[in-house]
């Protein structure tokens, strides 16, 4: 637990002068779409007893040691070891993972390919909840004990620059934890932006409201444990205090009730016609920002300052006022640039589509935007082999390469700006809209065969690439209950380092195998990219094929099903490199088009990368078919890349 003698009371205790004052803190990439982020869970990545099978970060084997008793896991000895209903009930609470644990994995991501690491909420939760995902907050100003200290995540963060990754960090703006009661401790519902009568604070889960809700600065039993720290936020004007959303579409509900049992900051006031509901221009218009919002904003400008963070991601925008966003978004801007972080990257969870994703980017200033629902869909099935990549030659929007060609439809004047500002992934820790939940490698026992297709498209089409963690070790949570949904995310969130919650419904052995395919491929594939610019910052275009070199198509679905080729290119200035998965369970020799300007039907093109190793660095010709074109041999379910 960090030092409560050092810990501020109010905001107004923070001197950001002597915070700030002659430190040199770590300046921000030149362009965020040639980083891969890599989004963990602090609870469910490492406790540092872990041995075999990584390195440290000078590169030396982690061997068995007195402090270290978790051993590497093996798929025949340890899969399916625990019984499913008390292993998905240890998944339910705290598992032990750490910044110190982390810390110390650094050299694992380095050698991933990994060059910004974007951490769950650290920050301290409601006392004795099971809020290991860290989205309850009980202190913005300190680190929960369960993760460490905020001294140690100031030392992993310069850990992680000399290391060249970057941190990000998940923060929230919308709601705290579940730090009061209504009265008679009832679970009140959204109705008609009623407030409802509040109880009291609790002093730590499960209290009825025993402090008053009130400013508590002085009270005995307020410090540290209870209500809300810093102590601005005591204040009861804070809270919107209008009981739990029931329709999470309604308009106004969804910005003013609670968040389930976590309680509803007041951002300030702003219109509430369901008439206007779609006007973002005039919602910001008529904002006016609450000291509450200002609160916010001094808190993460300290994180900032403190810890030398480099992006936030910020949480259940789709459930905060535009206005308010915005007010953030260029308030900690200004503040990161007062410190030589130019290009502070802010990433926005926006669910709801899109297009309105889009239009909260273009009006909010957020730089980014995850969470859109049709990419993940898309992304995961066109690898799977059920969903269309596209066709550039309808208006038709059904392909994951239509949701970056489109941008005309979207007010963009050019495709590259989703390169920018959008951050593609499948798998993730929500799913939200999602009843029965499961990794990508969960629904089906082959589908780990799909896996590098799934991270080719990730990682060399059009947006900022991020991995869940885990997903380099072929993770297959899945929610196998078909007869009910509550908690059904903890199969999303398994544990890296085993303890009781080990992926593979196992317990007691770790997955840092950085000999593990999947992990090599990433490695292999993430230098690559690296290494051509057009992977990273290129322009997109869907590719035609061929079988016979005369009749040249977009793929489609047969039936409900697409076994082929699906190829596309990024072009950047004068070089291109052409990308291409196979869906089918067997090689396929195929012709696909390249851009006759760059080619004239003249050259060669080198394989970069290929799941089949042999390939590597093998050279095709470019020839005078549909313009210009080469002959690849495609693995079954492979990727390869030339340029």
């Amino acid at each position: 637990m960090s030092d409560q003698s050092q810990l501020e009371h109010n905001l107004t205790e923070i001197d950001f002068a002597e915070l700030t004052n002659q430190r040199k803190y770590c300046p921000s990439p030149a362009a965020w779409e040639d980083e891969v982020l890599y989004f963990l869970f602090v609870d469910r990545f490492s406790d540092g007893r872990e041995f075999g099978g990584f390195s440290d970060d000078k590169g030396d084997e982690v061997t068995i040691d007195g402090n270290r008793s978790t051993p590497l896991f093996d798929l025949q000895r340890d899969a399916c070891t625990v019984d499913r209903d008390q292993w998905f009930q240890a998944g339910r609470g705290w598992c032990g993972g750490s910044i110190s644990g982390l810390k110390e994995k650094l050299g694992y991501l380095k050698r991933l390919g990994v060059s910004a690491v974007w951490l769950s909420p650290v920050f301290k939760q409601v006392t004795e909840s099971d809020d290991y995902h860290g989205y309850g907050i009980q202190n913005f100003l300190d680190v929960d004990p369960h993760y460490g200290t905020r001294e140690q995540l100031r030392e992993f963060v310069e850990a992680a620059h000399d290391a060249g990754i970057r941190v990000i960090l998940d923060i929230i703006l919308n709601h705290a934890g579940d730090v009061f009661t209504y009265r008679d401790n009832h679970d009140y519902f959204y109705h008609q932006g009623r407030r409802w009568p509040v109880k009291g604070y609790r002093k730590k889960r499960g209290d009825p409201g025993n402090l008053p809700f009130e400013q508590l600065l002085n009270h005995p039993e307020a410090w540290p444990d209870g209500a809300i720290w810093p102590g601005e936020f005591q204040s009861p004007e804070n809270w919107s205090a209008q009981g739990q959303i029931k329709n999470w579409d309604a308009y106004p509900e969804y910005l003013d009730g609670d968040f389930l049992s976590l309680k509803e900051l007041n951002h300030g006031r702003a219109a509430k016609d369901p008439a206007f509901a779609w006007d973002v221009h005039r919602r910001i218009r008529e904002f006016h920002r609450s000291p509450t919002l200002e609160h916010l904003c001094k808190v993460y400008q300290f994180w900032i300052a403190y810890a030398d963070i480099d992006g936030f991601r910020l949480d259940t925008v789709k459930h905060m006022e535009p206005g308010a966003v915005r007010y953030f978004v260029n308030v900690i801007h200004e503040f990161a640039q007062s410190l030589g972080k130019e290009n502070f990257y802010i990433i926005g969870e926006i669910t709801g589509g899109r297009g309105h994703a889009v239009n909260l980017v273009n009006t909010t200033g957020i730089d980014a935007a995850l969470g859109i629902n049709d990419i993940p869909d898309k992304l995961e099935y066109l690898a799977k082999g059920y969903r269309n990549p596209g066709n550039p030659g309808t208006n038709e929007a059904e392909g994951y390469f239509d949701l970056f060609r489109n941008s005309l439809l979207d007010d963009k004047h050019t495709h590259q700006w989703y390169a920018k500002h959008i951050v593609t992934m499948f798998d993730d820790h929500d799913q939200v809209g999602v009843k029965h939940k499961y990794r990508f490698c969960g629904d089906h026992p082959e589908s780990y065969r799909y896996l590098p297709l799934a991270l080719g498209l990730n990682l060399t089409t059009a947006g900022i690439p991020c991995i869940y963690y885990g997903t380099e070790q072929n993770f297959n949570g899945a929610d196998q209950r078909r007869d009910q949904d509550d908690y059904s995310d903890v199969f999303l969130r398994e544990c890296m380092f085993g303890g009781s919650f080990g992926s593979f419904q196992s317990n007691g052995s770790h997955f840092f195998n950085e000999s593990h395919e999947t992990y090599q491929f990433i490695r292999r594939l993430i230098d690559v990219r690296n290494n051509n610019i057009s992977l990273r910052r290129g322009r997109q275009y869907l590719r035609q094929v061929s079988q016979d070199g005369e009749d040249f198509y977009y793929p489609e679905l047969v039936g409900q099903e697409l076994r082929w080729v699906v190829a596309w290119s990024r072009l950047f200035a004068n070089s291109e490199c052409l990308c291409a998965i196979n869906t089918a369970d067997r090689d396929l020799k195929i012709w696909v088009t390249l851009d006759h300007n760059t080619h004239q039907a003249t050259g060669k093109l080198t394989c970069l990368v290929s799941t089949d190793p042999g390939q590597q660095g093998q050279k095709v010709s470019v020839q005078a078919r549909n313009g210009s074109a080469i002959q690849i041999r495609v693995p079954a379910f492979g990727f390869i890349v030339y340029g």
